[in-house]
C-alpha cells in the first residue's frame, strides 16, 4: 500500500506547485519627500563695528574712518545694503547723519555732521535707498551661504563743534 500510496501524494503535491497562486499580489503606491527652501539673511553689526573717528582736536578739517559689517544669504540670494543714520539727528537716505553730545544733550545742541561712504572715505555714498529689487545708493551682493563682508567708510568734514563726545546709530537695512 505504501508504493501505491506514493505515487498519489508524489502527483498531488506536483499538481499544487504548479497551481499559481491566486490569492498572493503586490499593490503600489508613491508617496514624495517635500521641502521649502525659502531665502534668509542675517546681518552682523553692534560695537565690534563702531566707526570710531578718534580724539581730534576742535576745528580740524576732517576726520575719517572705516569699519566692517558681515552679511549671511542664503545661497544665490540677490540682496541690497542700505544704511540708514538716525533721523533723529537729520539723516537722510543719502547716507548723511550727523552725531549729538553723548552725556550732555541738554546743554549741548551741535550735531556733528558725518558722510558714510562705500568704496573709501570719498568714494560713492552709501545710502539708504536700496529695495529688494534695486540696489539705489546701497551696495549689492549674492548670497553665498556665508558670511560676507563690507567696508563702511565715515568722514566727517569738520570738527569746529563743541569740544564734548559725539555718536549717532546707524541702521544697516538689507533687502532681499
Amino acid at each position: 500500500m505504501k508504493l501505491k500510496m506514493a505515487p498519489r501524494i508524489l502527483l498531488s503535491c506536483l499538481a499544487l506547485a504548479m497551481i499559481p497562486s491566486a490569492n498572493a499580489a503586490t499593490a503600489t503606491g508613491t508617496f514624495q519627500v517635500l521641502i521649502t527652501i525659502l531665502k534668509s539673511c542675517s546681518v552682523t553689526a553692534g560695537a565690534s563695528s563702531n566707526i570710531n573717528l578718534g580724539s581730534v582736536n576742535a576745528g580740524a578739517t576732517a576726520a575719517a574712518g572705516n569699519s566692517t559689517i558681515s552679511v549671511d544669504c542664503s545661497r544665490t540670494t540677490p540682496y541690497y545694503i542700505g544704511l540708514a543714520p538716525s533721523s533723529t539727528n537729520g539723516g537722510t537716505t543719502t547716507g548723511s547723519g550727523s552725531m549729538s553730545s553723548v552725556a550732555n544733550s541738554t546743554t549741548n545742541t551741535d550735531k556733528v555732521p558725518y558722510q558714510l561712504n562705500q568704496t573709501s572715505a570719498t568714494g560713492a555714498v552709501w545710502g539708504n535707498t536700496a529695495t529688494s529689487t534695486n540696489v539705489g545708493n546701497g551696495v549689492a551682493g549674492t548670497g553665498t551661504g556665508a558670511a560676507q563682508t563690507y567696508t563702511v567708510y565715515a568722514t566727517a568734514t569738520s570738527t569746529n563743534f563743541a569740544p564734548d563726545s559725539y555718536a549717532d546709530t546707524v541702521t544697516v537695512n538689507v533687502n532681499y
